[in-house]
C-alpha cells in the first residue's frame, strides 16, 4: 500500500510562490505517476498538474505558465512549485499517485490535502 503525504502550504500574498511537497512510502514511488489537484471551498475537486515516471508534466490551463511539477524518484517526493500566485489559488491542495493512470483517480492513493492561502 501506497501512503502519500503533503506538506509546504501556508499564507502567501498574492504575486508570492509556495512549494508543496508530496512524500510516499510503502512501495517504490517511481512506478507511480503523481498528481496534484485542489478544492476550493463550495466548488468541486480540480485538476491542477500531473507527472509520469519520467519527469514529463501536465497542467490545467489554469496554471500553466505560474506552476511547476517535479519530482526526485531517491527521496520519493513530488514538488509544485506555484508562482505568481492569486487569490483563486486558495485552496486544499492534495496530492496522489497512481500505477495505473498518468492522471490519478479517486480509486488511487491520496493525501490528506494541505491548505494554500493566498492574500490580495
Amino acid at each position: 500500500q501506497l501512503q502519500v503525504v503533503e506538506s509546504g502550504g501556508g499564507l502567501v500574498q498574492a504575486g508570492g510562490s509556495l512549494r508543496l511537497s508530496c512524500t510516499a512510502s510503502g512501495r517504490t514511488f517511481l512506478r507511480y505517476s503523481m498528481g496534484w489537484f485542489r478544492q476550493a471551498p463550495g466548488k468541486e475537486r480540480e485538476f491542477v498538474a500531473a507527472i509520469n515516471w519520467r519527469g514529463d508534466g501536465t497542467y490545467a490551463d489554469t496554471v500553466k505558465g505560474r506552476f511547476t511539477i517535479s519530482r526526485d524518484n531517491a527521496k520519493n517526493t513530488g514538488y509544485l512549485q506555484m508562482n505568481s500566485l492569486k487569490s483563486e489559488d486558495t485552496a486544499v491542495y492534495y496530492c496522489a499517485a497512481s500505477s495505473t493512470m498518468l492522471v490519478p483517480g479517486p480509486n488511487d492513493y491520496w493525501g490528506q490535502g494541505t491548505q494554500v492561502t493566498v492574500s490580495s
